[in-house]
């Protein structure tokens, strides 16, 4: 279980950056706000895998 949460949270982080790249090009963001946008992002996507795999857990 831990091993196929693991491959779906890396996948999930891998969309989650392209996907962010994305709308950093689309709406033109500068190169010094990308880093903030980009981790503000990966931290809350972490955050809600981790949540994920608790309620997982002890469900």
């Amino acid at each position: 279980m831990i091993t196929f949460f693991i491959l779906f949270a890396v996948f999930i982080l891998f969309y989650i950056n392209k996907l962010t790249n994305t709308l950093c090009l689309v709406r033109e963001i500068p190169e010094e706000r990308q880093t903030k946008v980009f981790r503000t992002i990966n931290v809350l996507i972490t955050i809600l895998l981790i949540s994920s795999y608790i309620e997982i857990l002890f469900t």
